[in-house]
């Protein structure tokens, strides 16, 4: 035990102790003795530095540094390297401001299109948010600054957010809402956690044992500190005792903690704990406290650089006739239309609202990218917060410009206001002011290129049709402009796949009857069937499936070859090849399928994105573990890889499988329990069980020769103490015997 942990845990008073789970201010840490002091920041996709002092709802100013693309940007490059860049960058950026701990990255699954806080967010699959986390967190953590992965768990809406209680099933809960966060624990190693606002089960987050001691630190192996999100301390005690480390911010209670204490509400033992945690916290992220502030200046422009790049990996090409990409030495007018084309949304509302060194917008960058072209622009429709009333002058304005150019960049998306911290969307469409604009400029017959902003996903219906090009920016950071005058010049080649699947209407959507939820609970009825694993296993259409996204080269796989390994393990084996005339990136995706009636049609499992030079070819090998081949098993309350065939699919997108292989997997030998009320198939399907029950069903069998297949099926979906009423010679007291009987040989066989 180093000497800062010794010395606080055996020479602070009590009250020391106590104060130190607790916060000083709005964004520093309580010091005690030797633990220092440290300073906490909002920063998914951004240093949101305040001082000490500083508000934390996100109203105030605050200092300027760089602003890269939201997570549903990030996520969209399948890139872990340049996540992991984005990372370092937002660790040194807060080194430079003495930060300790960078709250972020948002790891909730987008649950339903309608969250209003979904551009915090990476993915609708909780293995590609599991990814993104886990490059995020090496990346803060690689400057010696904590990153403190949220909101856990399973915060996934802003309506009623500080009280709902999000009610989910155990496998949907270990599948989808845990996963993401269990990656990052196990692959990262964050040195910290912020729990969320929401009751889970009934449960407060911040009081949730089974969360946060069971869960994430027996299970997973996490022994670093657990925040709370601002004011989700509701009982200080209860929380202390659940395996909550700090509550944010402070709510000067400090007495409760000690009366407890002495009371034996709370023993000395789990304070000390929570003491060690705090003071090992503060040892590991002392290189983000130099003691000398720097200013952001010194790095603007290389990290301005870093969020150009990301930004340009994170942009969608979903539709492209060929007018993409322009010629910034051709012929003829370019119109650009729309007043984000000028101000430029980059970012999301709420606490992590950045305020940005610098900001490209898109008018500015493609006049750089194309002095010989002339650009005319028209605003179309204002900015307003909450006005979407539709201007006659300034769609007349966009007609005029659409009429003598030769193509438009017609430039829509939300309003900051749809997208913010605090409250959920109502709908996925449009505004009525910029739909008015493109129908308008759509009866011109110019050809229109359609850039969309926003941190989720928009309804595109008719327009999808009516364009010849359609690009989605999500929400992308300070540099996005420079970036999207690259894309639409062919500086550089699109290679952003999305991570939300674009459903054709939001009715179609699989938690469409279950959101927000009402009374203060929200049912999450779809349980696994979320995005995708909907979409693909019902087969409902969609506009744009997961994992899509078009390039200017294009891609040849071939090779495929499906090695097992071990038990449960496989390294799929393939070549990607640039067959276009143009550099691009591609981004193969692995899917696992099995066919168990209780499993989505296929899940992602695995993937990597190669950066080809035209006619270069790469091999990829991606290892598939044995978590790619397993399920939650709620009677064992574990994970289970089952014996049996696996389809391993090669594919862009989940909807366009390019090859694919089937291997058996051997499975991991276990075998779940048994009790009187499992049933006479179950018993039989167990090597243990039916060692036991063999002869008792062979009795009854010969004695019921030549049975009709309907009868075989309704034995055989019979619990076992069902017989006992069978006058068969089998009385509950057998049944029993028989259980242990099986079960004991079981324990026998699997330790």
């Amino acid at each position: 035990m180093n000497a800062a942990r010794n010395g606080s845990m055996h020479e602070l008073s009590l009250e020391q102790q106590a104060s130190l789970s607790s916060g000083a201010s709005t964004w520093t840490s309580q010091p005690a003795g030797d633990i220092e002091s440290m300073h906490m920041s909002d920063g998914p996709h951004g240093l949101r530095y305040q001082g000490s002092e500083g508000d934390s709802l996100g109203l105030g100013s605050s200092t300027p540094a760089t602003c890269f693309p939201t997570a549903s940007g990030m996520a969209s490059t399948w890139d872990r390297n340049m996540i992991f860049a984005v990372g370092k960058a937002l660790g040194e950026e807060a080194r430079m401001l003495n930060v300790s701990m960078l709250l972020g990255p948002g790891l909730n699954i987008r649950r339903s299109a309608l969250g209003g806080r979904n551009f915090e967010y990476a993915s609708e699959d909780p293995f590609l948010s599991g990814s993104y986390g886990s490059a995020f967190v090496k990346g803060v953590q690689s400057q010696g600054v904590s990153a403190v992965p949220k909101h856990f768990a399973v915060n996934n809406q802003e309506t009623d957010r500080f009280r709902i209680s999000a009610q989910v099933d155990e496998r949907s809960l270990r599948e989808i809402y845990l996963t993401a966060f269990e990656m990052t624990v196990k692959q990262a190693r964050p040195w910290a956690l912020m729990c969320s606002y929401n009751k889970v089960n009934g449960v407060y987050a911040s009081e949730n044992r089974e969360l946060l001691t069971d869960i994430l630190r027996e299970e997973w192996g996490f022994d670093g500190v657990v925040v709370s999100d601002w004011g989700a301390v509701v009982n200080r005690v209860a929380a202390l005792n659940a395996g909550l480390d700090i509550e944010m911010p402070p709510s000067n209670t400090d007495d409760q903690i000690v009366h407890a204490v002495e009371s034996g509400d709370c023993s000395r033992e789990t304070l000390d704990t929570l003491v060690s945690r705090v003071a090992t916290l503060a040892e590991r992220s002392k290189p983000s406290r130099s003691g000398d502030m720097q200013s952001l200046e010194s790095c603007a422009q290389e990290h301005d650089a870093i969020a150009r790049e990301a930004a340009q990996e994170s942009v969608v090409m979903l539709k492209n006739d060929g007018i993409l990409p322009l010629d910034p030495s051709g012929e003829g007018v370019i119109g650009v239309i729309g007043e984000l084309a000028r101000t430029p949304r980059y970012q999301g509302g709420g606490s992590s609202h950045v305020t940005p060194i610098l900001l490209h917008n898109l008018l500015d960058e493609l006049g750089k990218a194309m002095p010989q072209r002339r650009l005319d622009f028209a605003p179309a429709y204002s900015l307003q917060a909450g006005d979407h009333s539709t201007r006659d002058d300034l769609i007349a304005e966009a007609v005029s410009v659409a009429e003598r150019s030769s193509a438009v960049i017609v430039n829509v998306g939300y309003a900051q206001s749809d997208e913010s911290e605090g409250s959920d969307k109502h709908d996925i469409e449009l505004g009525d002011d910029q739909q008015a604009v493109l129908r308008a400029v759509q009866g011109t017959g110019t050809p229109i290129i359609l850039v969309i902003y926003g941190g989720g996903v928009i309804r595109l219906g008719q327009w999808a049709q009516s364009s010849s090009a359609i690009v989605e920016a999500w929400l992308p950071g300070q540099a996005g402009g420079a970036a999207l005058a690259d894309i639409l010049t062919g500086k550089v080649s699109p290679s952003g796949k999305l991570t939300e699947s674009i459903p054709l209407r939001l009715e179609d959507t699989p938690s469409y009857l279950h959101f927000p939820g009402s009374n203060g609970v929200v049912c999450y009825g779809e349980g696994l069937y979320v995005g995708y694993r909907y979409y693909d296993t019902a087969n409902v259409d969609v506009a744009y499936p997961f994992g899509f996204g078009l390039s200017y080269t294009t891609f040849e796989y071939s090779n495929l070859k499906v090695e097992p390994r071990g038990a449960c393990e496989a390294d799929v084996h393939f070549t990607v090849s640039n067959t276009g005339r143009r550099k691009g990136a591609a981004v193969p995706q692995i899917y696992v399928r099995n066919g168990m009636p209780d499993r989505p049609k296929h899940e992602l499992k695995g993937f990597d994105r190669i950066d080809l030079e035209a006619g270069e070819s790469h091999d990829v090998t991606i290892h598939l573990d044995q978590r790619a081949f397993s399920v939650w098993d709620t009677r064992d309350h574990r994970w289970r890889a089952y014996e049996g065939n696996y389809t391993v699919e090669l594919a862009t997108s989940s909807r366009t499988i390019v090859d694919e292989s089937t291997i058996t997997i051997a499975g991991d030998g276990s075998v779940p329990p048994l009790e009187d009320m499992s049933t006479i198939e179950e018993w039989m399907a167990s090597p243990y069980g039916a060692a036991v029950l063999s002869p008792l069903v062979n009795r009854i069998h010969d004695s019921v020769p030549d049975p009709s297949p309907e009868m075989t099926a309704m034995f055989n979906q019979m619990p076992l103490i069902k017989l006992a009423s069978w006058n068969i010679g089998l009385d509950t007291a057998a049944v029993e015997r028989m259980v242990a009987k099986a079960n004991a040989l079981r324990s026998a066989q699997q330790g």
